[in-house]
Formats: structure tokens, sequence, C-alpha cells
């Protein structure tokens, strides 16, 4: 086994060298996982969401801080019942195969979305829209069935809000796929091969500032450490994400490549099933939330690379800043904690209460040896409050099949980061599209729950939105429903030739027109 794969090793370097760009070459290579889709701008999986960024654009752009910029839409305005939003567009874009961009190709793409309606009501805004309708040849109206004050936000996703050009589109629509991926944005896909790579180049009929670099070639290698035999053999040149690289790599890599760590991006945490036993009892989830221990998670699988979370999220997110106190970690609390509600230990060192084990599933994904150590570490923290935690590794479709359907006694989740927190991710939670909605469906406070986070769907008035949404994580704390983990952060390597690597506001975007190539050295 080993000797088979140090030469598997030794060819994988042999082969990544005959590859290895000529230095010269205006192309920049970067790791990814899988290919990265047939770029449907108003689907889901399998289209990677960084590539439909590259080439669709939307109306409107979230930046740092959460402003709302102006981008194919250049001003805007909304009624006073803030149900009418009107829209000037730009009058200079064209999509990459020369057809306009204006109202009529806006409005198109909004039916399109539209007509596949149900697909996209994880999304408040996709529930709220009347209609589109061109009120001339640059302007458009979105009429809402009610005020809704995330709208700009929402617009401003890698999707479903974006363009492709309407002769792109099958039988006038998308919900059955696309003829090719025609976008405004500065990219276009030219090749994709399965399970090698797909070939972006730029797009010449882009209207702003045509990126430096001129092609980019996503490369699939599905294994992280392959990834990084990738980078060292010259075969990349880039990885950059959270989850493309192995963290223990991580901090030897820093050494030789350039390196970058993002601030908190989204909190890693457990979900509970608050409607199951034995986490249907408040006593047992705050006592899985003190016996937690964070501090070596963050140390030893994390190298400290994102921090321990205290709460479901970081207190720099816009009104998450609850006046809560942390679950720190302690033990002997815990214990007294399941003392007194009755759950007495027996011979085999498990408590048990009424004739019943308390005994946890914890679901990961099968290949995420992320989870599978986090999941390690938490079975022998619980171990010592006498609560028994499986681990049950599932393929990734199974994985996310059982978030949807509750079945589960705790699984991994997280928040979705800028823009969609803490907003969006709170919305979602009335549906059962995600853990969240099983994971709470239990609580008795549910119904109010789900009425605040409508309240705060609704409301124009900031000060109000920021009490409610208090409020709201304020009792999702304190029905300890959540284990929070880690804050996240996202991460990047890359070989010297690359300059000008940065993060962006949205997780899933990389600025890639802000990197240029060095020539050979």
């Amino acid at each position: 086994g080993f000797k088979m794969i140090k030469k598997f090793l030794v060819s994988a370097a042999f082969l990544a060298a005959c590859f290895a760009q000529n230095p010269n070459d205006n192309t920049l290579n970067f790791a990814v996982s899988k290919n990265v889709g047939e770029l449907n701008p108003h689907l889901y999986s399998p289209n990677e969401m960084f590539a439909q960024d590259m080439v669709y654009e939307g109306l409107v752009k979230f930046e740092n801080g959460g402003k709302i910029s102006p981008w194919l839409a250049k001003s805007w305005s909304v009624s006073d019942d803030g149900k009418i939003y009107t829209f000037e567009l730009r009058r200079d874009v064209v999509f990459s195969n020369g057809e306009k961009f204006n109202a009529a190709a806006v409005k198109a793409n909004f039916d399109a979305v539209l007509a596949n309606r149900k697909r996209h009501e994880w999304l408040e805004l996709a529930r709220l829209i009347d209609g589109c309708e061109a009120t001339g040849e640059f302007e458009v109206k979105l009429s809402l069935k009610n005020a809704y004050e995330p709208t700009l936000r929402e617009l401003s996703l890698i999707r479903p809000f974006r363009f492709i050009a309407p002769s792109a589109m099958k039988d006038g629509g998308t919900k059955d796929g696309v003829k090719e991926p025609v976008g405004t944005g500065a990219w276009r896909l030219v090749a994709t091969e399965r399970g090698v790579s797909d070939t972006f180049v730029r797009n010449d009929k882009f209207y702003g500032e045509l990126p430096k670099i001129s092609k980019i070639v996503a490369r699939v290698i599905p294994e992280p450490n392959t990834k990084i035999i990738a980078l060292k053999t010259g075969e990349v040149d880039l990885i950059y994400g959270g989850e493309q690289i192995p963290i223990d790599s991580f901090n030897e890599l820093k050494k030789e490549f350039g390196w970058a760590v993002s601030q908190p991006v989204f909190t890693l945490v457990i979900a509970l099933n608050s409607a199951k036993f034995p986490t249907n009892d408040e006593a047992v989830r705050k006592a899985l939330n003190l016996s937690a221990n964070k501090e070596p998670i963050a140390q030893k699988i994390f190298f400290n690379a994102a921090k321990k979370a205290d709460f479901l999220f970081d207190a720099s997110v816009q009104n998450a800043d609850i006046n809560a106190s942390a679950y720190n970690f302690d033990v002997k609390k815990a214990n007294q904690i399941l003392d007194a509600a009755g759950y007495a230990t027996g011979k085999d060192g498990v408590r048990y209460k009424d004739g019943k084990a308390l005994e946890i599933e914890l679901v990961y994904i099968g290949s995420n040896a992320v989870q599978k150590a986090i999941g390690e570490v938490l079975r022998a923290n619980f171990s010592k409050i006498g609560v028994r935690l499986n681990l049950k590794a599932d393929e990734a479709t199974i994985f996310y099949k059982k978030q949807k359907t509750g079945d589960f006694g705790a699984v991994f989740n997280s928040t979705w980061g800028a823009p969609y927190d803490p907003q969006a991710f709170l919305a979602s939670m009335r549906l059962p599209a995600h853990a969240d909605y099983q994971a709470q469906l239990g609580l008795t406070g549910k119904a109010q729950i789900d009425e605040k986070i409508e309240r705060i769907a609704l409301s124009l008035d900031a000060k109000e939105r920021r009490d409610l949404t208090r409020d709201v994580l304020t009792r999702l704390h304190e029905s300890a429903v959540y284990i929070p983990i880690v804050y996240e952060t996202t991460k990047a390597l890359w070989n010297k030739r690359v300059k000008g690597v940065e993060f962006d506001a949205l997780k899933d975007r990389i600025p890639f027109e802000k990197m240029s190539l060095d020539a050979a050295k």
C-alpha cells in the first residue's frame, strides 16, 4: 500500500512538472474540487458560485461594511410605501455575445427566475416579487407584495438574481438549463473537460476595466493533499477558500508561499435536535454546551486560523451583539445540571433516565476531515459528563437530506456569511430547507421565534429590526439549541508569481480582477 502511494506521488509530481506553465504565459491556474457546472445563473449545485460570479453580474453590489453600490444599475429609487423599486440601467453594457443589455433583458431574467419560484423560496425576496416590468429601454420597475428592507442586499447575491443573455435561455427560461453561459461579466467560460479543468478567458466586450490576467484555468483536483502537491510543483498557482486547504498543511506552507487569512466569515456550529430524545431536554443541551471544549479545537484542528465561537454570530455581525453570557467550558457545572435533571450514571459510565441512555448521534460529512476531528474531540468531551456521542459519517447528499428531514440528534451546520447573516439566515429558519428548522422544531417558543423573524423581514425601522434580531438571537442562545464551535475564516495560498490576492465581502466571490501575474523571475 504505502510503496504504491509513494510511487503515485512521484508520478503525480513528474506529471505536474510536465504540465507546469510556461512562466511567461499570462494564465492563472488554480485548484478546485470539482467542475464549475453548466453555469446557469439562476440555479444552484452543481453550479459553483465563484464561477457564476465571474460570468454574471447583478443590478447592485455588496461592499465591505454592508454598503450597497451601483453595478448594472447606475441608480435606483424606492417608492414611499417601500413596494416599488425603479432601477436606471447602465447604457454601455453588452453580453459577451454582443447582445444588448437593457430593460427587456432584465425583465426576461426576472421572469425566468420567477417561473421557478418554488426553487428559490429559501430567499424571502423570491417569494415577495410581484413582477418586473420594463418602463423604458433602460429603466425597470420591480414590484413587491410588501415592503422588504433587505431587497437590495438580496439582489446583490451571487444567485439567483443575475443576468444571462435572453438568446442563451432554453425555451425562454432557465429552469430546464441554458444553451450556453453568456453573461456581462469580465470572464467567459470557453472550455470544460469533465474531471480535468474549466477554462475562462477575458471577455473582450466587457464595459469595465479588463482584468490583468488573460486566462484562468480551474484545475479539478478533489483531494486536498494532491492540491498541495500541485502548488509545490507549479501545476497550480493558487489555492483559494477555507475548505480547499488542509489546515494542518497551511501552517507549514505559509513558510514558502504567499498566504492570507480573512476576517471571521461564518460560524461553524453543531445544531441539536430539540424534538428528539435526549436533546429535547434544555438541561441536556446546556450541559453539552458547557462541556464542549473549544479552545483546543481552535488551536489543534484550526491551528488558530479560526477563533472559538461563543455565540451563533460573531459580535461584529450587524445586530448580533446580544447581551448574554457565553457557555464557558465547565464540566463540573454540566454534571450538576444533569444530576439535577435526573440523569443517573450507570455502570457503563453513561447516564440514564427512565431506562433510556443519554446517547446522541452526530451526523457529519464523511469526506470532511475537519468535521470528523471535531466530532472526536466532542465525543471525548461529552464522555466526561456521561453522554455517549456516536459519530455518523454520511455522503454529502445524504447529509443535507438528513439536515432537511431532521434525521439527526446533532448535526454540523454553519451560518452563511455576508450578506446573508443574520437576516437571510434567520429567515430561512422558518422553512425545512436546512438544519435550523428541524433543530428548533421542539422549542416551546418556536412559533414566537418565527413570528419575530417574520417581523424583522417586514420592518423598515432600523431600531425595531435591531431589537427583534437581538431578541431572536437571545432566545436561541438561551435555549442552547446550537453549540457554536469556531468563527471560520477563508484562506488562500499562492506562489510568488501571483500578486494582489484579496478577500471579498461575499465569501463565495474570488476577486480575480485584483490579481496579476509576474512574468518569469
